[in-house]
């Protein structure tokens, strides 16, 4: 294969060896890039830089939903230091791309269906030359009515998002504009509510989430000299990207040759093509490198966001606290486009149950088309929504009930052997009640500790913290309990695998094993597994990290809480087949000398092969001596079952998470702020391949979860669909002044089914942080809050 002979590009990843002598799994290994992180020297993909690269920069609609009546380039293209200005219609081949509907276009043509489409493209010699340039373009528009809620989008005359929808679910929604819809039925609820001695009714609303990744959309496109193309990004998914922008250019899939780059974090919103085919265009049509970093204005157009939603629950229980039946209706809004709103549609009607037994249930979710920004994946996948919801309902009914909050879940908490709503079996552990029982045990955190700081209050540890609004009157604490389940994995029926490719060689004297997968480091720590499963399998110190690119097989998303198990699993089997191959080697050179060798059991231990017993045989680097074993191989978990299109029955996921919180919060009642003072989390994880990044990964999701509670929410016109908030000015995240201390408490039991009994562990502290926290802030106000964010209006009577 032709490569391009280009100079690589300064920041371009490299090979990252470990040199441990303990470090294997269970190990609290530390990070080969956290000291290059903290003190700024690592390389992200905006760092990235060509010596005769030229600056890209995309032309957004300003309308949310419109005919493109025109657009004239001229005065763009007459730009000094312009090299290309692109509209739809220099596309070179396939106009749109997509997840799992082809329905986005790379550049808009015939409409534009949300408020920071792309239009255009210019590429530049400098940054500002291309906004300069950018700005000059000028498009005629004729507005269209926007689509912006349920109501709208499914009326027997609204307007259709997308006509002619061709794709596999267009025939089994009721309306053009819902994306997807999937029912869930089981036993017979109505029946089982008039078995109810109380029944609690609920509409929640739930914001519409960013993302706020650090790191803005960026890389480097390269064009080669066979034709190809070369491309650097900031990505989550490097095969899915590749499916998709190969098509739009004009390219088989092996000349489009992808690397990853630095990442300053994803959370699901990276999972979808951003920048990758515009630069690639670009970099084609001039013969030069294109880089392009979006700034944080475009950023919040650039990628999709989490799904809002509206959640209508009831449920019922005996007086003695069973729940008899469960019946709900959820409706995501996706936006303008598909993205992954049919999973995301599938994980929150399989996961609306939650965590408790419940056999007779009658359940709707849908995704809609509207013109309201696109949104997908992020963190929890359709589980948040869902969960913010029931838990609302189990405070409910336990106060209906006059029964404490946590004894209610305890009581009705599935376990091993619970059968999900869907038919499936939980055939792992499942340990609901323990997790609550943890939480609820932790000792409380002291009353009032801005007075004691001794002589005046220490805002920093009130509500409004240094805004200096209050100094403790009208401050009250409150206390709030929930638990959420979370799948892991791709589910569905999915074709989910990971690809590894092991090296192992001596190297001066000293065995060391290569890792090469496709895995996306986002900051999930598997930069740091990789290697540590390597050296468990192999017994070796040193370990290369190769870096992640499209010359090795796919290892899938990094999402889902997927990788540890799916790479790492990849990883487990292709080590193990090299040492197989080692052994069998070993066998042949020394068979002779010891009976062992045939007779034992053999390990690779310490750089040696030893038997089960300890004793060693020979070093690594006596049997290998010149010769390399090298393997790369797929791995799968079991498979799964598409849910039916009536009923909801299959197996459809490979795993469940689970994790429980309890928020301390107090909230000044007469001003409508909040302090969180404690979010403690307790958290099933399988086994803890790396202890100190597991904590790290439950604070972490834990955070965000906070977020959405008490902040977070990007601001969307309903009457234009255009987003009011597009920047960290306005859309706002907890900074270290408003996250409160974290404690976790994790157990280790082992699924049977996975890789050293892993279970994934970044999704599920993002669901049950946010009912908690808002649990709190109702123990303290008395209010029902059944919107998230809480903001102060909303405690104060101002809305």
């Amino acid at each position: 294969m032709a490569q391009n002979t280009r100079t690589a590009p300064v920041g371009t990843p490299t090979d990252v060896t470990q040199n441990h002598t303990q470090g294997g799994v269970g190990a609290s290994t530390l990070r080969p890039d956290g000291t290059l992180k903290v003190t700024g020297e690592f390389a992200y993909s905006s760092d990235m830089w060509h010596e005769d690269m030229l600056w890209g920069q995309v032309l957004r609609s300003t309308v949310a939903h419109a005919e493109i009546v025109s657009i004239d380039t001229s005065e763009a293209l007459t730009t000094d230091g312009v090299y290309a200005v692109l509209t739809h219609e220099d596309l070179p081949a396939a106009k749109n791309y997509g997840l799992e509907f082809r329905d986005t276009p790379v550049l808009a043509y015939g409409k534009v269906r949300h408020h920071g489409e792309p239009v255009a493209l210019v590429a530049a010699d400098h940054p500002e030359t291309a906004r300069r340039a950018a700005a000059k373009i000028k498009v005629e528009y004729r507005e269209l009515p926007v689509i912006t809620d349920e109501a709208s989008a499914t009326a027997p005359d609204a307007i259709l998002v997308h006509e002619n929808r061709d794709d596999h679910h267009a025939a089994h929604v009721p309306h053009p504009n819902i994306v997807h819809r999937q029912p869930i039925i089981r036993g017979n609820a109505a029946e089982a509510a008039k078995r109810a001695d109380v029944i609690v009714k609920g509409e929640y609303t739930f914001g519409m989430q960013d993302q706020a990744f650090l790191g803005p959309e960026s890389g480097l496109a390269v064009p080669a000299e066979d034709g190809g193309i070369d491309l650097y990004v900031a990505t989550q998914w490097l095969h899915a990207d590749r499916e998709q922008i190969a098509p739009c250019l004009g390219l088989p899939q092996d000349k489009v040759r992808m690397t990853m780059a630095g990442i300053g974090g994803a959370f699901g919103g990276r999972e979808d093509i951003s920048m990758q085919i515009l630069a690639s265009l670009l970099a084609l049509r001039t013969g030069k490198p294109v880089k392009m970093v979006y700034n944080r204005y475009e950023s919040f157009f650039g990628h999709v966001h989490r799904h809002p939603a509206k959640l209508y629950y009831e449920h019922g229980a005996t007086k003695d606290g069973k729940i008899t039946h469960m019946k709900c209706k959820i409706v995501l809004d996706g936006g303008a486009y598909a993205s992954s709103t049919v999973s995301v549609v599938g994980n929150a009607s399989s996961l609306s149950v939650g965590p408790y037994v419940i056999d007779d249930v009658e359940i709707e979710a849908i995704g809609l088309y509207t013109n309201n920004p696109p949104c997908g994946a992020m963190r929890g996948f359709g589980a948040v929504q869902a969960c913010f919801a029931y838990e609302a309902q189990m405070d409910k009914l336990a106060a209906k009930l006059g029964m404490d909050p946590v004894e209610f879940r305890q009581l009705n908490a599935m376990e091993q052997g619970t059968i999900m709503p869907t038919g499936q079996v939980v055939d792992s552990p499942a340990p609901v009640a323990e997790l609550l029982r943890r939480v609820k045990a932790r000792p409380m955190p002291p009353e009032r500790q801005w007075e004691t700081a001794g002589e005046g209050a220490d805002v920093r540890a009130l509500p409004g913290g240094l805004s200096n609004t209050s100094h403790g009157e009208g401050v009250v604490r409150g206390v709030g309990y929930a638990v959420g389940i979370k799948n892991v994995g791709f589910s569905e029926g999915f074709d989910d695998y990971s690809t590894a490719k092991i090296r192992l060689e001596v190297i001066n004297g000293e065995a060391v094993a290569t890792v090469h997968t496709a895995a996306a480091e986002v900051g999930q720590g598997g930069v740091t597994i990789h290697a540590q499963i390597a050296r468990t399998e192999l017994g070796v110190q040193q370990v290369t990290i190769h870096p992640a690119d499209t010359q090795v097989g796919s290892a899938g998303s990094t999402s889902a809480g997927r990788q540890t198990y799916m790479t790492g699993g990849a990883i487990k089997n292709s080590c193990e087949l090299v040492r197989e191959k080692v052994l069998e080697i070993g066998r042949r050179k020394f068979g002779s000398y010891h009976p062992a060798w045939a007779n034992a059991e053999l390990l690779l231990e310490g750089g040696k092969v030893v038997t089960d017993g300890g004793e060693a045989l020979a070093t690594i680097a006596d049997v290998l001596e010149d010769q390399a074993v090298e393997v790369e191989e797929e791995w799968r978990h079991r498979p799964t079952q598409a849910f039916d299109r009536v009923t909801g029955q299959g197996d459809g996921h490979v795993q469940y998470a689970f994790a429980a919180h309890r928020a301390v919060v107090e909230v000044d009642t007469e001003l409508g702020l909040v302090k969180v003072i404690e979010l403690a989390c307790a958290q099933d994880v399988g086994k803890a391949v790396n202890p100190l990044s597991v904590i790290g990964q439950i604070q972490g999701g834990t955070t965000q979860g906070l977020g959405v509670a008490v902040m977070e929410e990007i601001i969307v016109d309903p009457k234009t669909a255009k987003v009011r908030n597009p920047s960290f000015t306005d859309y706002l995240i907890p900074t270290i002044l408003d996250t409160p201390t974290i404690p976790v408490d994790y157990l280790e039991l082992a699924d049977p089914n996975a890789p050293y009994g892993v279970r994934g562990i970044g999704e599920a502290p993002t669901l049950s942080s946010t009912p908690a926290v808002l649990a709190a802030i109702r123990a303290a106000t008395g209010l029902e809050l059944n919107k998230t964010p809480v903001r102060p209006e909303a405690l104060t009577g101002t809305l």
